[in-house]
């Protein structure tokens, strides 16, 4: 009961970076939002998530963990309502913004909670196994809810469905789940606000940069700001007594080759998703529903390959998992970039998508065990605080960058497409695209066929990446497959 009450809340919070991408059509036209602007209903999320995960995860180590993770998901709660009931675009980014900050409390507190109710061994084994699984399909859960409440109700209910669910859980945690030992310490606010702000700059320069160009100066301000923000971060953790991140961290090998490679392998499902669900709603003609359908494969496969990982970790140790998920992973968005607008769902879709999902369920159980290993129990919160926030960044950070190839790629098949669509359109199609200058399909599609084919090429090296980084810097000590069989192990 008490994995049931922590992998409902990831879940919630996970589930709600991808639930709201189906219904973002349905918003624009209800708030009139920009083309432009709509881009930041998932944004405001996924930065304020990530950015404040570290500061999250420390507040549970300093105030009790069960205590944070309940004021987590009340926020989150509250936000949601408020996110449903929005009435302008305004208002409708503040509650994202501050559903994230109760995600970002609620989720590195939840993945310490996992450390201290389940003992070191095969229990924490499948613990892991479950919530990676979670963190990973719950992505594909949320584009097949957000289908069925956007095409059976409307868009506000991708919101609403949030508040019975969170307060379930802040009924069903204190039964459940034990307090933590609070373990004394301060709050480094300075270090939140500065990777926080950050890494905000640096996505926008991306997004930026893929629709006014490299050399806009609104762009080179924003990276050049972001690179002088993120100096000041790490300054100030070197200097603090109490950083929101221990840079000691890093010093161990398999710890900082695990965060290197959360942070590619996340760029790469941020991208499928993203992608993948433009795709086939505007070139397959997917309704809402079907997309949500379509990608319900993704989380059975994960769950798949999280449960294969977890059940032979003990035997065979994480590395293993963790190059295999790598390549599989790089082998499905290798074969993605493929498609084109005579691609079907079935001969060109299903298959990649499955193998891509087998990885992703290996990797994310095996990061999140290698993540937390050998971590004293008072920084358990700080270290699956950064994992997830790694995660969260990874995806932002990764995202705009393949948003930024996609744009190129787009622009430049437009230029092609372009003069065919002219010698053929009509009077009335030509004062459209002069108004608009949006292509009408089958141009329009081929025009996105071929920014996506480039985005997944990017993607695909992001997971050979963290191939490499798997075969090259993780090491699996004899004393690491002790403790994941159960044994006490020495700590290096």
């Amino acid at each position: 009961m008490a994995l049931l009450v922590i992998a409902s809340c990831q879940l919630m919070v996970v589930l709600d970076i991808t639930i709201v991408n189906i219904a973002l059509p349905e918003i624009q036209r209800d708030l009139d939002f920009s083309t432009t602007s709509l881009s930041w209903v998932v944004n405001a999320y996924t930065l304020t998530f990530g950015g404040l995960l570290l500061l999250g995860g420390r507040a549970g180590d300093i105030l009790g963990r069960r205590r944070v993770f309940i004021f987590g998901v009340l926020l989150f709660v509250l936000a949601s309502l408020l996110g449903g009931l929005s009435q302008n675009a305004g208002q409708l980014l503040a509650a994202r913004a501050l559903q994230g900050v109760g995600g970002a409390i609620a989720s590195p507190t939840s993945l310490a909670l996992i450390s201290t109710t389940f003992r070191e061994g095969p229990a924490r084994n499948r613990a892991f196994g479950v919530f990676a699984a979670v963190s990973a399909g719950g992505g594909a859960i949320g584009l097949l809810a957000g289908g069925m409440l956007v095409e059976w109700l409307n868009w506000r209910w991708v919101l609403f469905v949030n508040v019975p669910i969170g307060l379930l859980i802040v009924l069903a945690t204190p039964r459940w789940i034990r307090e933590s030992e609070r373990h004394p310490g301060h709050f480094d606010v300075t270090g939140a606000l500065t990777s926080t702000v950050g890494m905000v700059l640096l996505v926008y320069g991306f997004i930026r940069a893929a629709q006014d160009g490299w050399r806009d100066p609104l762009t080179l301000a924003s990276f050049g700001a972001a690179v002088v923000i993120l100096l000041l971060f790490i300054l100030v953790e070197r200097r603090s007594k109490q950083p929101i991140t221990p840079l000691h961290m890093f010093a161990d090998r398999n710890r900082a080759g695990t965060y290197g490679m959360m942070l590619s392998l996340a760029a790469a499902i941020f991208g499928m998703f993203f992608f993948l669900t433009l795709f086939v709603q505007n070139v397959l003609d997917f309704s809402p529903l079907m997309t949500g359908l379509a990608f319900l494969p993704v989380s059975a496969v994960i769950a798949v390959g999280a449960g294969l990982a977890s059940q032979l970790l003990p035997k065979y140790g994480p590395k293993p998992f963790m190059v295999t998920g790598a390549i599989l992973a790089a082998a499905g968005l290798g074969w993605l970039t493929l498609t084109d607008v005579h691609s079907t769902y079935a001969g060109s879709i299903l298959g990649p998508i499955l193998v891509f999902s087998l990885g992703m369920g290996m990797e994310f159980v095996s990061l999140t065990l290698m993540a937390l290993s050998n971590v004293p129990v008072h920084e358990t919160g700080a270290a699956s605080g950064l994992l997830n926030a790694t995660q969260q960044v990874g995806g932002s950070l990764g995202l705009s960058i393949l948003v930024t190839m996609f744009g190129t790629a787009s622009n430049n098949e437009a230029e092609k497409q372009i003069p065919a669509f002219l010698s053929q359109a009509t009077p009335a199609e030509r004062l459209r695209f002069e108004r608009t200058g949006q292509l009408p399909s089958p141009w329009a599609d081929e025009v996105l066929a071929s920014g996506v084919s480039a985005a997944f090429i990017v993607a695909a090296i992001f997971t050979a990446v963290a191939a490499v980084i798997a075969l090259l810097v993780i090491q699996v000590r004899p004393s690491d497959l002790e403790r994941l069989n159960g044994g006490v192990g020495p700590v290096p």
